[in-house]
C-alpha cells in the first residue's frame, strides 16, 4: 500500500511514459506543480517500494509492479469518474475532482462493484467474466466477447 501523494506520482510517471516520452524530475515536477526535491523526495520511495528504478540524474522507469500499480489506479479513477458523471449527471470538473477523493478511500470489491454496474447500465459490455480490478485479463476477455459479438453482426 502506498500514499495517496506517491499514487499521483506513480500515475503521473505512467502518463508521461505512455506519451512517449522519457520521464524526468523536471517534468513530473511540472506536470504536479511541485518543487524538484519533492519528486526526488518521491522517487526516492517509490524506489524502496520497487515501483521504479531511478539513480539521481538519471533515467525514471516503472518496473513492471509500478506499471501495474499505475494502471490499477487510473482505472479506479474513471470507474468512480464515469459513476459521477454519466451516471449521477456530475459537472465535469467535480466529477473528476470527487473521483480522486472517492476512489482513494474505496476497497477494491466495492470498485468492483462499482465496475460491474456501470458497465451494464452504460451498456459497454458484460463483466460476467469475473472482472476483478487487479486482473485486467478479465476485462481482454470481456473485449474479446464484445468484439466476436459485433462480428457476428457484421458490424
Amino acid at each position: 500500500m502506498i500514499s495517496k501523494s506517491l499514487e499521483e506520482y506513480l500515475k503521473t510517471i505512467y502518463i508521461i511514459e505512455k506519451q512517449n516520452d522519457k520521464p524526468r524530475v523536471t517534468d513530473i515536477a511540472e506536470k504536479m506543480n511541485c518543487t524538484k526535491p519533492s519528486v526526488n523526495k518521491s522517487l526516492k520511495l517509490l524506489k524502496e517500494k520497487e515501483l521504479v528504478i531511478y539513480e539521481p540524474y538519471g533515467q525514471i522507469e516503472l518496473t513492471e509492479e509500478g506499471k501495474k500499480l499505475a494502471k490499477k489506479i487510473l482505472e479506479a479513477n474513471d470507474i468512480v469518474y464515469l459513476f459521477l458523471r454519466e451516471i449521477l449527471g456530475e459537472d465535469e470538473e467535480i466529477a473528476e475532482s470527487e473521483a480522486k477523493k472517492i476512489k482513494m478511500e474505496m476497497n477494491d470489491t466495492t470498485l468492483n462493484k462499482l465496475a460491474k454496474y456501470l458497465h451494464k447500465e452504460l451498456g459497454l459490455y458484460s463483466l460476467d467474466c469475473g472482472y476483478d480490478i487487479n486482473n485486467e485479463h478479465c476485462i481482454d476477455c470481456a473485449r474479446r466477447t464484445e468484439n466476436k459479438a459485433l462480428q457476428k453482426k457484421g458490424l
